[in-house]
């Protein structure tokens, strides 16, 4: 599907998903700004496509330091049509062994971070009254295992915020989606995710054979990063795009057991459901 070309705003492009989605909307034609926090990279991402890539050092947990980048990324690209907001890690560890401060963390990259970038593309975007906002979640915020607790939680809020937005932008032109990935080819479980030392023999049992499968598979998960940025690119060129994209069999596959459990048990426990009202 033909597409004029689009000015796409892109956090994390510096490896895995987001420097897919970055080459794949170059090769389309599409200009892309695109945010990573390593000035060595920088220089070699323009170079991909010059005059059409571009640049911008930025931590999105740096929230006061979003509004002048905004600024930057247009001076730069031009009004932001499409936002993808990739940037954000794993964090594993158990609930119980897990710092506060971990916690903090995870959401400031994976929640925090993402809704600062949508509060300063908003306005543009409504007073266009066109816009894409893709937030990067995960299977994960939707199914869960023991052990990635705070990196669940940081995907179910990010979905959920994802979801609400969307209703209330769309009659401004606005489309928000949850692109959700399963097991992709990327760093995630490798050198970019934060692992908490283990510390509470009772979870051995639950935890460490998770975490050592885990390992083993990274760099050797089903989903090709290239092909998730032919995904998005379809995603953007849809005038009805759906407010939740899962990616990949295991996500489809894991989602529906989950929704066939819930349905189970909300069955086997409608009685107590309906009992609580007045009457």
């Amino acid at each position: 599907m033909a597409q004029s070309p689009k000015t796409f705003l892109i956090t994390g492009i510096s490896s895995g998903l987001g420097a897919a989605f970055a080459d794949a909307a170059l090769a389309a034609g599409h200009r892309v700004v695109g945010t990573l926090r390593s000035a060595e990279k920088a220089a070699d991402f323009e170079a991909k496509a010059p005059g059409r890539a571009h640049a911008l050092l930025l931590d999105v947990t740096d929230y006061a330091a979003i509004p002048a980048a905004l600024a930057e990324a247009e001076r730069l690209g031009g009004p932001i049509e499409v936002l993808v907001n990739n940037a954000g890690y794993g964090h594993e560890g158990a609930l119980e062994e897990s710092s506060m401060d971990d916690l903090i963390r995870q959401f400031a990259a994976n929640v925090f971070g993402a809704v600062a970038m949508m509060k300063a593309v908003l306005p543009g975007m409504r007073q266009r009254r066109s816009g894409r906002i893709i937030n990067v979640t995960s299977m994960g915020g939707f199914i869960t295992l023991p052990g990635i607790s705070y990196y669940c939680g940081s995907k179910f809020a990010l979905e959920g915020i994802s979801e609400a937005l969307g209703k209330e932008v769309k009659p401004f032109g606005i489309h928000v989606t949850a692109l959700a990935p399963g097991q992709f080819r990327t760093d995630w479980a490798g050198r970019s995710m934060d692992r908490t030392p283990r510390s509470i023999p009772d979870y051995d049992a639950v935890i460490d054979p998770i975490r050592a499968a885990r390992q083993v598979k990274s760099g050797k998960q089903p989903g090709d990063p290239a092909k998730a940025a032919q995904a998005l690119l379809k995603l953007i060129a849809s005038d009805d795009p759906p407010a939740r994209l899962y990616l990949g069999d295991d996500a489809l596959d894991l989602v529906g057991k989950k929704l066939d459990q819930m349905k189970a048990e909300i069955t086997a426990w409608e009685a107590v459901s309906r009992a609580t009202n007045f009457g």
